[in-house]
């Protein structure tokens, strides 16, 4: 399937604007504050680069999946975090400066690691004889551009004026949002006849797969002795992923829109798990004020 106009240009010009976006939250000192204490930084992206993946096999293995659908539950799971991860992470009184980091970060070792475990995909669910593969040089290449060079942009913007970034911050992601309901819409759409079946086979895995995510997040934070606010901020980049790569590399390099399915019902699945996390983040936080308001009155 050859990709339309819409997603053959626009989708990369979109996911481009939406990392322009990321380098605008950063400052030097984001950068610092992880520096001194690297441990969230170190534990999350190692769960998120290297453990989701393998989460996402161990499903496809588990679940019978077929090909497609198994391609591009790799390729989500080896995403990195969104922009409104960061989002989510003030909203469950988690560690934002972290969970910016751990984005940019990922979205950084993505550049190598998306086209290793998509090609170990590829050969593993449809073998040699298809001769399916994802160019490694061309899709290095591309994601370096439209990952890379805008966030330094973004940063660069920052630094010169701070109130424009701060102001264009809040439109980026708004924008990232409204580029991906679109995406969604026009896949589900599209494949309007298979989309009940489809979803059937991708649905359960793609939730098992969100939920993995958020509960490693959280267990390994705690075994790494994170704070609160760490472990939260860890969890919700594992949970809030961006599903526009997702859909670039699918569409655009792969030019399979069965593949994207995993990828569209993510983006849609991650926003209501994503709100149950800050509801248990914001009950963990009023739990902590509590007892602290408690041993002051005690003091006292």
């Amino acid at each position: 399937m050859e990709p339309g106009p819409m997603i053959s240009i626009g989708l990369p010009v979109a996911l481009f604007i939406i990392m322009v976006g990321i380098g605008m939250t950063l400052t030097t000192r984001d950068f610092h504050q992880v520096a001194v204490r690297p441990r969230g930084l170190l534990l999350g992206t190692i769960i998120q680069i290297i453990f989701l993946p393998f989460v996402a096999f161990t499903l496809c293995w588990a679940l019978s999946l077929p090909a497609e659908i198994a391609v591009g539950l790799v390729i989500i799971a080896a995403c990195p975090g969104g922009t409104t991860s960061n989002l989510f992470t003030l909203l469950a009184r988690g560690n934002v400066a972290l969970s910016i980091v751990l984005t940019v970060s990922a979205s950084l070792i993505t550049i190598l690691s998306l086209p290793f475990f998509t090609n170990y995909a590829l050969r593993t669910y449809f073998g040699a004889e298809q001769e399916i593969v994802l160019p490694f040089v061309r899709t290095v290449a591309m994601l370096s551009v439209i990952v890379l060079l805008p966030v330094v942009l973004g940063m660069l913007v920052r630094a010169w004026n701070p109130p424009l970034a701060s102001r264009a911050e809040g439109i980026v992601s708004i924008f990232g949002a409204l580029v991906l309901l679109i995406l969604v819409v026009q896949l589900v759409w599209g494949m309007r006849e298979r989309i009940g079946e489809l979803m059937s086979q991708a649905g359960p895995s793609v939730i098992l797969l969100n939920l993995s995510g958020i509960f490693l997040g959280l267990v390994f934070s705690r075994i790494g002795g994170l704070p609160l606010r760490d472990g939260l901020a860890v969890a919700t980049e594992l949970g809030i992923k961006n599903g526009t790569i997702g859909l670039m590399v699918t569409l655009t390099l792969l030019h399979s829109r069965e593949m994207s399915i995993p990828s569209a019902v993510y983006g849609v699945v991650m926003f209501p798990v994503g709100m149950l996390l800050v509801l248990y983040g914001r009950k963990k936080a009023r739990e902590v004020r509590e007892v602290g308001v408690k041993e002051v009155g005690e003091a006292g």
